[in-house]
């Protein structure tokens, strides 16, 4: 599998009018994708899986509950949706949402699925490049996580049905992160 970054902010949310089109039949949308079918969207898990957790962590950003239920339900649906849910709502009430915490990439570094009809298991390993403001300094934020997912059409998309994140490693939090430097530099 090639690893993919995406840069995360403005440019990776979907125009409205292209996420509402009627795939065709068999093939379903993601946000900023066209629609696929089951093989195709498997083949290329490298585009599929990061642009559903791009708007996971975009309703992770959000304060508003019904804003974040909206959000999480463009890329989760059934269990996976309340589960995202329930953390991010928990975390707000038991302080751990104070910070801001921009996404500025995702990178997929591994992942293995298995397809059964139209839904396929995946074991998901991927890194996010953050910045953390607390109320007195900031830093960049570089972790992994990794993940086993269904992913399933729900009502024409496809959407993540079950999460269950088995593994978080923070050691690479805070470590320089390289990156290319505009020409002026």
């Amino acid at each position: 599998l090639g690893a993919t970054a995406l840069l995360a902010g403005p440019a990776l949310f979907w125009a409205a009018a292209e996420f509402g089109r009627r795939p065709a039949p068999g093939a379903y949308a993601a946000p900023g994708l066209q629609p696929v079918g089951p093989e195709a969207a498997r083949e290329d898990l490298s585009t599929l899986l990061p642009a559903l957790l791009l708007v996971v962590y975009d309703a992770f950003g959000r304060k508003d509950e019904a804003e974040i239920y909206d959000t999480l339900a463009v890329a989760a649906a059934g269990e996976a949706l309340e589960k995202l849910y329930l953390e991010r709502v928990g975390a707000m009430v038991g302080g751990g949402a104070e910070t801001k915490q921009p996404i500025h990439g995702l990178h997929l570094v591994e992942a293995a699925s298995e397809l059964s009809g139209e839904t396929f298991r995946v074991d998901a390993r991927w890194q996010v490049f953050a910045t953390v403001s607390h109320s007195v300094h900031v830093h960049v934020r570089r972790n992994t996580y990794r993940a086993n997912l269904t992913i399933a059409p729900v009502e024409g998309a496809w959407k993540i049905t079950d999460f269950e994140l088995t593994d978080v490693d923070r050691q690479t939090a805070g470590e320089p992160v390289e990156v290319d430097l505009p020409w002026w530099n």
